[in-house]
C-alpha cells in the first residue's frame, strides 16, 4: 500500500490543478516505512504505525498489489535498501520520500507510484525555481533508539560540526530528522551492507 500525505494545506486548492506537495510510504507488513532527510551518513529511512507519520497530513492509500516475503525476509531486505538511502542524500527534487517510495514498489511488486504523487519534483527537475529553498527537506522526528548519540560522534555518526549553510538564516527554518531527537512516533532502520 502507498500511503499519501500532503505537506501543506494548500494542496486542497492545488491538487485541482494537478499539482501537490505530498509525502509518501510504502506500507508493508503492517508498518510504514519512508525517507527523511537529516544531516548525517547514515541511514534516513523510517518505519511508523501506517497513516500515521508525524508532520504531515493523511491523504490517501494506493493500493499496489501484494507481496509473497515473509516478515523476517522484507526486514532484511528493507535493511540493505536503507544502505542506499541516507539522510544527508535527500533532495527535495532527485531523491526524495516518493523516490523511495516508488523504488520500493518497483522493487517488491513491479509497480510505480502514480505519478501525481511526484509531478512537482519532475517538473522542478526542468525548472528548480518553482519550489522555495524551505520545502528542499522534509520535517519529521526519530527516536533515540537509533544511533546512540555519543559527544564526539563516533558510534552515532551525530557529530556536532556545523555545516557550511548553518550561519545562514533560513537554516534555522528547516527542521531536520535528528538521531538525537526524542520522539515516540518515528524509528530508523538500521541500514547493513550489502
Amino acid at each position: 500500500m502507498l500511503n499519501v500525505y500532503d505537506l501543506t494545506p494548500v494542496n486542497e486548492y492545488t491538487v485541482w490543478l494537478g499539482f501537490g506537495i505530498f509525502h509518501s510510504g510504502i506500507e508493508v507488513h503492517g508498518m510504514e516505512y519512508g525517507f527523511g532527510a537529516h544531516e548525517y551518513p547514515i541511514s534516513g529511512v523510517f518505519e511508523v504505525e501506517p497513516k500515521t507519520c508525524p508532520g504531515f497530513i493523511f491523504r490517501c492509500s494506493v493500493p499496489l498489489g501484494h507481496i509473497n516475503m515473509p516478515p523476517s525476509e522484507f526486514r532484511t531486505f528493507i535493511e540493505k535498501v536503507a544502505a542506499e538511502y541516507h539522510g544527508n542524500t535527500y533532495h527535495l527534487i532527485s531523491k526524495n520520500c516518493n523516490h523511495f517510495s516508488n523504488d520500493i514498489a518497483w522493487r517488491l511488486t513491479g509497480k510505480r507510484i502514480p505519478g501525481w504523487v511526484n509531478r512537482l519534483a519532475r517538473l522542478g527537475a526542468l525548472c528548480s525555481c518553482l519550489l522555495p529553498e524551505s520545502l528542499k527537506v522534509t520535517t519529521v522526528k526519530q527516536l533515540p533508539e537509533y544511533h546512540a548519540c555519543t559527544e564526539d560522534g563516533s558510534e552515532s555518526l551525530a557529530s556536532t560540526h556545523e555545516s557550511a549553510e548553518s550561519d545562514d538564516a533560513d537554516q534555522q527554518d528547516k527542521l531536520l530528522l535528528s538521531p538525537c531527537t526524542t520522539s515516540s512516533d518515528v524509528s530508523f532502520i538500521k541500514e547493513v551492507q550489502r
